[in-house]
């Protein structure tokens, strides 16, 4: 093997940014049933692509988790992989106690 070969695959194994997966979770601020976004009460949006599901009820106030895989500091999100509902929001004027 050349020695350029195997400095070029050691420079692109340091340079090469593995996927990194990560979750957040927030309060449905509003969800678009139609384009499939949610806004959380941090006023940050979620693009879900058509391949999740979400509940039928999904509505303001429940609990979300989103699971999404990031290409580093610089690419930001990358996928989308999963939402869960953590908790449903209490209708207004209940106490949620038992």
């Amino acid at each position: 093997m050349s020695k350029s070969f195997v400095l070029s695959a050691l420079v692109a194994g340091v340079i090469a940014v593995p996927a990194v997966a990560g979750e957040t979770e927030g309060h449905v601020l509003a969800y678009d049933r139609q384009d499939n976004i949610i806004v959380l009460t941090d006023k940050s949006v979620w693009e879900l692509p058509a391949d999740i599901e979400t509940p039928a009820d999904l509505g303001h106030g429940d609990r979300v988790l989103f699971e999404f895989e990031s290409g580093g500091d610089d690419d930001g999100i990358t996928a989308i992989t999963a939402m869960h509902r953590l908790a449903v929001a209490t209708p207004e004027g209940t106490d949620g106690g038992s």
